[in-house]
């Protein structure tokens, strides 16, 4: 099992990539439908990652304290 952190991080890196790809297909073509899926593919990737890596720390605080 991957841990919350490297997991956290690779929602990161896919939510940077499809800004990426939105922004090179806004300067190519103007904004489209596909720009619109890439957008709410990478927020949603964002916040996957976010939360991942708040859990992973809310669980290193919970076990160093016991």
């Amino acid at each position: 099992m991957r841990s919350p952190f490297f997991s956290g991080v690779i929602y990161l890196f896919l939510g940077g990539i499809f800004t990426f790809f939105a922004f090179q297909q806004v300067i190519m073509n103007d904004w489209n439908f596909f720009v619109y899926v890439l957008l709410i593919l990478a927020t949603f990737d964002f916040g996957a990652g976010f939360r991942l890596i708040a859990l992973h720390f809310k669980i290193k605080k919970k076990k160093s304290k016991q």
